[in-house]
């Protein structure tokens, strides 16, 4: 980089601390996944709900360890990027890894926005403000408005995002305790059957490993969000420092929470509205709580806290694949323009405008779709591109290792023996094809990883035409500053 184009950057600025790094993670973690998820999981195995929920973290943890021992050496924005990178020094792979991390925020805020949508609608139908179901059109356009509004948001800055974040997190957290009020409540009413906890109703006739298996990667969407944090490092006060236990704390809230509203899940619905659960998607959770707690008018409150919850997660999904496509455009290996930051607000207005306008498009092409589980095929695609990533950073945290055994011994903090190495192959395992998933869901995800490679290649013409590289990162280590 020139000295003149270095003198001109436009750099963000450190704003977390550890309790806004905490609020961030949680809030990242709890917000849409178990809203989406729960009632696929339910359908899968039902009464068995908690324990997809069980692996899923256990899978995520082990994955978060070996973030923690990366991000402790290489304190850096990038990420996964960064870490792929160093193990490797395949710039190519290095691309693939950045951008399958920016499609899966954008796959994740457009299942966050299908499932605003769909408890937004709940909320007006069951406070009578309109006379029927809104239709599939209304809540798609809804979904779109709500993209829309998340980039304003954004284009504020990461200072007004993060403070946004705090009073969305303490919402979502609100949210979720009324839902394990209301499981508690009908357990005392009704008398607690904590045999249903541990019966297994195959409702697909896959068998219980498979049933189990399935479920697994689907909850996993509810677990992911840890990683979202590694991107903001460079906003961050003191990494190396707080990162580990912010980290595995955000990580033990989220499950903690999440085996309560299974437990609550159960106690409330019957084996039988177990069974169809999953076709209520975004709105499963609001039918606990409106049959769970039918004496309370809880249910005319909870479809607009769930709204704020599940928004959560999509502002920080959004705020994170901008700042990634700022970093790429930035070292020229996605076209230029993409790295545009505004000097006011000194936030990346091309990235965010060019996600948005990506998720919109993604929103729109999955709701066309006919007899298509829009919230189950979206989740289902940020699971899948995140497992692989996962899987590679696991494998590069085992790689860095051996390179460097003297930073490895000297590191703030280290992941437990080859516990790295059985993550990757658990990862690997959730993301294979014996996981049920509607051939949708790799068509998204391979065309989303398309649409990178394009700009990729169209990169890499305009460089060897214009003589200014050859779409080799500058400075991995800045990728995602």
């Amino acid at each position: 980089m020139s000295t003149t184009a270095e003198s001109d950057r436009t750099e963000l600025k450190r704003v977390m601390g550890p309790k806004l790094l905490l609020l961030f993670i949680v809030g990242d973690i709890l917000g849409a996944g178990v809203y989406a998820v729960t009632g696929q999981m339910g359908g899968q195995v039902g009464g068995l709900v908690w324990l997809p929920f069980l692996l899923a973290f256990i899978v995520a943890a082990m994955t978060a360890l070996s973030y923690l021992e990366l991000v402790t050496k290489y304190p850096q924005a990038a990420g996964a990027a960064l870490y792929t990178h160093k193990a490797f020094g395949i710039h190519f792979v290095t691309f693939l890894i950045a951008f399958a991390v920016i499609c899966s925020g954008i796959t994740s805020a457009s299942t966050s926005a299908k499932t605003l949508a769909d408890n937004f609608s709940g909320g007006l139908e069951i406070n009578g403000w309109i006379d029927a179901p809104m239709s599939k059109g209304t809540i798609t356009a809804i979904a779109m408005g709500f993209m829309i509004l998340l980039a304003l948001i954004n284009l504020r800055g990461v200072g007004e995002s993060v403070k946004f974040n705090v009073v969305l997190t303490l919402v979502e957290v609100a949210a979720l305790c009324i839902v394990i009020g209301v499981g508690f409540y009908a357990m005392g009413k009704n008398g607690a059957d904590f045999g249903e906890l541990v019966t297994f109703h195959d409702y697909q006739d896959k068998g219980l490993f498979l049933a189990v298996t399935a479920a697994t990667s689907i909850a996993f969407f509810a677990m992911v969000g840890f990683e979202d944090a590694v991107n903001m490092v460079e906003e961050t006060e003191n990494p190396e420092k707080i990162f580990p236990r912010t980290m595995l704390t955000g990580l033990g809230i989220a499950v903690i929470l999440y085996m309560l509203v299974a437990v609550s899940v159960v106690a409330v619905l019957t084996s039988d509205e177990l069974k169809t659960i999953a076709d209520s998607e975004g709105r499963a959770l609001l039918e606990v709580v409106t049959k769970g707690a039918p004496d309370f008018p809880i249910d005319k409150v909870f479809p607009f806290l769930a709204v704020f919850a599940v928004a959560n997660t999509a502002l920080i999904n959004m705020l994170m694949a901008s700042r990634l496509l700022y970093g790429m455009a930035k070292q020229d290996v996605i076209p230029r323009p993409l790295a545009a930051v505004s000097r006011n607000r000194r936030a990346p207005w091309a990235g965010i405008t060019f996600s948005t306008v990506l998720a919109l498009g993604l929103i729109l092409y999955v709701t066309s779709q006919p007899d298509s589980n829009v919230v189950g095929n979206l989740s289902s695609v940020t699971s899948l591109l995140l497992l692989c990533v996962f899987a590679v950073v696991n494998v590069a945290c085992v790689v860095l290792r051996k390179r460097d055994p003297r930073a490895h011994a000297n590191a703030f903090f280290t992941s437990p023996g080859q516990l790295p190495l059985v993550a990757a192959v658990l990862c690997l395992f959730l993301a294979g094809p014996w996981v049920d998933r509607d051939a949708i869901v790799y068509k998204i995800a391979g065309g989303l990883m398309l649409i990178g490679i394009v700009l990729w290649v169209i990169t890499f013409f305009v460089n060897k035409a214009t003589g200014t590289g050859d779409n080799a990162f500058e400075d991995v280590e800045h990728l995602g500053e």
